[in-house]
């Protein structure tokens, strides 16, 4: 069973949106079965690995809603844009020591911010997007 999902209410109604976010969902219920997994002794590739796909994908996720949100002259961008560069920040500053010497500290502490960011950026800041 999936612990993160695209409920009724995450949908914004803008197709591309709610597509590129089901992905971010898709990852972060990666991060959720790497932390539940026994199985793997030593998960810090894998770690590594799914952050560097969270960031890559933000940045294409991200990019694409910025384009859209210019073309219908979306008033509040500017501090949609700076959540968003916030969440990059976030993500990049995951330095690979500290992630080797506690993988389940790092994971548990990116479960949070996704969980988080998943709930407050797409529920209150990209549902704005489509009214």
């Amino acid at each position: 069973m999936a612990m993160y999902e695209m409920k009724p209410e995450y949908y914004t109604g803008i197709d591309f949106i709610d597509e590129e976010h089901k992905k971010l969902f898709e990852i972060a219920n990666t991060v959720y079965y790497l932390l539940i997994d026994e199985f793997i002794p030593d998960k810090y590739d894998y770690i590594m690995g799914v952050i560097n796909e969270l960031k890559d994908y933000a940045k294409y996720h991200f990019a694409h809603e910025e384009e859209y949100m210019k073309e219908i002259k979306f008033r509040k961008m500017l501090s949609h844009k700076v959540a968003h560069d916030d969440f990059i920040e976030k993500i990049s500053q995951y330095d690979a020591d500290i992630v080797d010497e506690n993988q389940k500290e790092a994971l548990l502490e990116l479960l949070d911010f996704l969980t988080t960011w998943l709930v407050e950026h797409i529920l209150k800041q990209d549902k704005e997007i489509a009214v």
